[in-house]
């Protein structure tokens, strides 16, 4: 009865029922060892430690306790712990394909990525069902750019987690590997309707009178400095407060930086959450009244779906945080724009469409560029050459691009790549792919991480910045353009890989949208051979970035409150989500 309670979200209950079992049974290491899941979902880590410590002192070679301990080690963030208690695992039971997959998650969160690739490899070999393993394997030597099994890529990816029920699969790592977006969808599916079992709470009752301010909750793992805070804080500071009450939940690790302390101050009510449990969270929600649920994380790191499949508000809303659907059906709504999700592209959402006029994504006008002078020679580039630009994350570097980046450098003397420093695989990697192209490494440079100020005031040592195909740049688009440096990409279909088009739109430059390889090369080609042609974009550029829609942070604001007002609209109204177009 406890494990059944587990599989419907009802937690408490399931705790209560193994506690209950342990009464009868207090000699029984399967029961602890259930328990401590329960409570390790609750986020009770400590308890759950006792309880697998229970479980082993009955049972020392029970190798799913010593992995599952491992597992509320690592929640704690005490990782060499983790990895100790998963090799446990492994050494009482040499075929434990589960513990395989938490080593090698635990490496990945050491940065030990080549233990992590091994790891992710041995345990899909042991049991091909676990298809996380793979997707993950895949991942991982996209990020460090080892690309010798792009065939092997090419022919499994389609097949990942969009049947199998049996196995969880993590989207996100999928997104940089293809650009499909109905198997996106399809992917999003399953793991919710196996993931996401919990009864709603009953609902609040519905007020009589429209309020004369909707609640709108904002909830995060990420309100620190983190592009999706930065983008976002602006537009909390530019909420109108006749119309609106902002509410902020942190559930994510406190990083008590300018960023977090900006979004407590836009907020009117900022809870720390992260010591609370789903369902606390989603009942602490109802308790503030909330009518308007804001999930800024989606299935990215740290995230608290559930708090959703509990219903924290009548109206649910995906936003920002996650590039595509969440194929469940408590979020209500996404977030996007005509160039973002097309109608034609529509039936890949389950979610309905909030349509915003311009670009779907927030930013914040009042970032500052810093006045340090900073040169060419400081950053390692050539004082003359042509810069081109990529500081997209590593994992987003495929062949496809490599390939073009590579061309463009043979055609374009003195010129050289700047990417940004990911990790030393990656960047080894990437040199060994430019030698094989004929290109000497030395004209791939990689920038290290230094103050957002300093970061976006360096761009403008770079004369052009060239998209990722099939997982655009997101924020790294904005900071670019913001800082001044002209974007080229080429949309696909998924909504990961049309996002840098909707920015352009945005800010009105659609002469930087390319629509085949082809096409994208040839641009970038002429541009960096024709010095007049490049100014006059920076030029345009210049002047739009303080004049069309993209920057403009409060006419923004207004369009996304036009479009929380429809939706609660129609809530009020009795009538089912349906997609809405703010104008």
């Amino acid at each position: 009865i406890g494990n059944l309670n587990k599989d419907i979200g009802e937690i408490d209950a399931a705790i209560d029922c193994f506690k209950q079992a342990i009464k009868i049974k207090p000699d029984s290491a399967f029961v602890f060892n259930n328990l401590g899941i329960a409570q390790n979902e609750t986020q009770d880590y400590y308890a759950a430690l006792q309880s697998y410590d229970r479980a082993i002192k009955l049972k020392p070679d029970f190798a799913e306790a010593f992995s599952n301990r491992g597992n509320a080690q690592k929640a704690m963030g005490d990782l060499n712990a983790a990895i100790e208690d998963y090799k446990q695992a492994i050494k009482l039971q040499i075929n434990f394909a589960e513990a395989y997959l938490n080593l090698a998650d635990a490496y990945s969160d050491t940065q030990e990525y080549e233990f992590a690739i091994q790891n992710y490899d041995q345990a899909y070999m042991l049991e091909p069902e676990l298809e996380t393993a793979l997707a993950h394997k895949l991942y991982f030597e996209r990020l460090i750019c080892d690309w010798r099994n792009l065939r092997e890529i090419q022919q499994l990816t389609g097949k990942l987690g969009t049947k199998n029920k049996k196995n969880l699969l993590v989207m996100f790592s999928l997104f940089s590997l293809e650009d499909y977006p109905e198997r996106h969808k399809s992917r999003a599916e399953v793991y919710t309707a196996r993931k996401f079992n919990h009864v709603a709470l009953e609902p609040n009752a519905k007020p009589t009178a429209k309020p004369a301010q909707l609640r709108v909750g904002y909830f995060s793992a990420d309100f620190y400095s983190h592009p999706v805070s930065q983008l976002i804080v602006g537009v909390l500071e530019q909420h109108d407060r006749t119309q609106f009450t902002v509410y902020a939940y942190a559930y994510g690790p406190e990083k008590n930086d300018d960023v977090r302390q900006r979004l407590i101050k836009a907020s009117d009510t900022f809870r720390d959450v992260s010591d609370k449990n789903y369902q606390e969270i989603a009942l602490l929600a109802r308790q503030d009244n909330i009518d308007i649920a804001i999930d800024l994380t989606g299935y990215t790191k740290n995230c608290r779906t559930a708090i959703f499949a509990y219903r924290a508000a009548p109206i649910q809303i995906n936003y920002l945080g996650y590039p595509g659907t969440m194929g469940a059906n408590f979020m209500d709504y996404i977030i996007a724009d005509k160039i973002l999700i097309p109608d034609e592209l529509k039936k890949h959402y389950t979610e309905k469409i909030i349509q915003l006029p311009y670009s779907y994504m927030p930013t914040d006008n009042t970032r500052k560029i810093s006045n340090k002078v900073i040169t060419r020679s400081d950053m390692g580039l050539p004082e003359n050459g042509f810069v081109f630009c990529g500081f997209n994350n590593s994992y987003k570097i495929s062949p496809s691009e490599f390939d073009i980046w590579m061309r463009l450098l043979l055609k374009i003397p003195d010129s050289v790549l700047w990417l940004r420093h990911s990790n030393k695989w990656s960047e080894d990697n990437l040199r060994n792919e430019a030698e094989k192209r004929t290109i000497d490494q030395s004209r791939l440079i990689f920038a290290e991480r230094i103050p957002m100020d300093e970061h976006l005031a360096r761009h403008q040592l770079a004369d052009l910045f060239l998209d990722t195909f099939t997982f655009n740049a997101h924020s790294t688009t904005v900071d670019a353009l913001w800082a001044g440096l002209p974007v080229i990409t080429k949309p696909g279909q998924g909504f990961a890989a049309r996002v840098a088009a909707s920015l352009l739109n945005a800010i009105n430059m659609p002469e930087l949208v390319t629509h085949t390889e082809q096409e994208y090369e040839s641009l970038a080609l002429e541009l960096a051979s024709n010095p007049e042609k490049l100014k006059q974009i920076k030029h345009k550029l210049k002047i739009n970035r303080l004049t069309t829609p993209l920057f403009d942070t409060l006419q923004y604001t207004r369009y996304l409150e036009n479009g929380y007002q429809k939706a609660y609209q129609q809530f009020f109204n009795n009538q089912t989500p349906d997609n809405l177009y703010v104008h």
